[in-house]
């Protein structure tokens, strides 16, 4: 049976910040259904009522006298949650203050959780049976762990091969190089081959350069990080591993996300029965924001931090003449103060047309999925995305940028080289004029029911799940396995 450990910096639903804690609570857990032996260690971070502990541990904290604590709970995957209270358990979130500050010590809060990592890879902490096959780790929070690895390869110890996977490039764990010495890190290897970039120390860095495969959340984000448009200062390096970079997107949790029993709508629907299903959809969620009951309303949704890189200012740019067209438009999500003051003084001039709520709302997530017509997701740059599977899962057609994972999930409706994936509406310039047209043309099917009915057919065929992805880690995790064996 093959053995991984997954290390991850947060993981749902015992710590959350956004999509990559999704993926700690599915992967692990959709392999482990494929017959791997999982293990995921995670910080602690105060959580409440993680479950019954199975066992817990002492492991020494590096070049201290002090120790911290593993904590395993009794379920499958096994999860090793890493406990130290003066770097996990505070007041704020896993990577910043109540102020939305970066903690100042994020570098020594992160390098911890890198090397219990390795002390569990080398088969050191007392009370594991258990050493791993393979390592995959997962954003710049464990890049240090390839490296790690890589100076006990240098002194002739056996390592397993790490699989490092990128599901965000713009965030790179990026200090001063004085970060170093704190943590017993050589000077040698600060350069541009090894962990140092532009003149700074980057966890992301490491990873990349030291780790024996890469991956990242979807194929088209893969390619786009190897340009200087997308590749955030690392596209070189990434050209010069390319060969042992790939792409595999994200899938989404389909129990959770289930039209067919989602306890947040007032009802329930298949591909069969789907158009009475949402039309009660769409009815409750316009009573439930105010909006005027109209059933034959072309009505838009959006769910996102409303920053300028998920398009916020291009959809502030044409909502006036969305609405002069008598269109309604939801959207839930928060951000930019300034964007988030804009739409709330457009729903309040208004009312019957536009419903702003500036929070997160699992149910009215749920609802917005399942009652709005089309949802719009026109993201600059989107490495894998999870609300345009959802959307299409619950039969309501996506409007996106062409752009990482959106470009790899989402067939514009007009591409006559691929009629049976016809599901959304695509535009290629991130502008506003663009999105513009793009939503009149998803109006405009609209208005052709039957043609609409279709696109939202093969919208809810696809196989939006994990397995899927879980396939296809396992197929990587054996190739490199034979490569790092020697081919033997």
């Amino acid at each position: 049976m093959l053995r991984t450990l997954f290390v991850f910096s947060e993981m749902a639903p015992y710590s959350k910040t956004g999509g990559l804690a999704d993926v700690g609570g599915a992967l692990p857990v959709a392999l482990g259904q494929l017959g791997v032996d999982t293990r995921v260690l995670v910080p602690y971070y105060g959580c409440p009522a993680i479950g019954e502990l199975d066992w817990r541990c002492a492991v020494s904290v590096p070049y201290t006298d002090e120790t911290a604590e593993l904590w395993s709970l009794t379920e499958r995957p096994q999860i090793l949650f890493l406990r130290y209270p003066p770097y996990y358990e505070r007041d704020g979130g896993p990577y910043q203050n109540a102020q939305g500050e970066d903690w100042p010590d994020n570098d020594r809060r992160f390098a911890l959780l890198n090397r219990v990592a390795v002390e569990i890879a080398q088969g050191r902490v007392s009370g594991l049976d258990w050493r791993p096959d393979m390592v995959h780790a997962n954003d710049w929070q464990a890049g240090l762990i390839p490296y790690l690895l890589d100076l006990e390869a240098r002194i002739g110890a056996a390592r397993p091969p790490v699989l490092f996977t990128i599901h965000n490039l713009a965030y790179q764990g990026r200090f001063p190089p004085r970060a170093m010495a704190p943590l017993h890190l050589p000077a040698a290897d600060f350069h541009w081959l090894g962990t140092e970039h532009y003149g700074a120390f980057s966890f992301m860095k490491a990873g990349l350069a030291f780790s024996d495969q890469i991956t990242t959340v979807s194929p088209t984000y893969a390619a786009e990080i190897q340009t200087s448009a997308f590749g955030m200062g690392l596209d070189g390096l990434l050209r010069s591993r390319s060969e042992h970079l790939s792409g595999i997107l994200n899938g989404i949790d389909t129990i959770h996300w289930n039209p067919g029993a989602d306890p947040y709508l007032a009802a329930h629907y298949s591909p069969q029965d789907r158009q009475m299903g949402k039309a009660q959809c769409k009815s409750q969620l316009q009573s439930s924001l105010g909006l005027y009951p109209d059933p034959g309303v072309f009505l838009l949704g959006m769910i996102s931090r409303l920053v300028e890189q998920k398009g916020t200012d291009m959809v502030l740019d044409i909502l006036p003449d969305l609405l002069r067209r008598g269109m309604q438009v939801v959207v839930l999500g928060s951000g930019d103060k300034s964007f988030e003051r804009q739409l709330l003084e457009m729903a309040a001039a208004h009312p019957a047309q536009m419903a702003t709520r500036i929070a997160f709302d699992e149910g009215l997530s749920h609802l917005i999925e399942a009652g709005v017509d089309a949802f719009l997701m026109p993201s600059r740059f989107e490495p894998c995305g999870l609300n345009q599977m959802y959307s299409l899962r619950y039969g309501t057609i996506p409007i996106v940028h062409r752009t990482g994972g959106l470009a790899d999930t989402v067939t514009d409706a007009d591409d006559f080289r691929h009629p049976l994936q016809r599901n959304g509406f695509v535009f290629d310039s991130p502008q506003s004029d663009a999105l513009h047209h793009a939503v009149l043309r998803a109006e405009a099917l609209f208005r052709q029911p039957a043609l609409w009915s279709h696109l939202q057919d093969q919208a809810m065929a696809g196989d939006y799940s994990w397995q899927h992805s879980a396939r296809a880690y396992l197929q990587l995790y054996y190739e490199v396995l034979v490569r790092h064996s020697g081919g033997h």
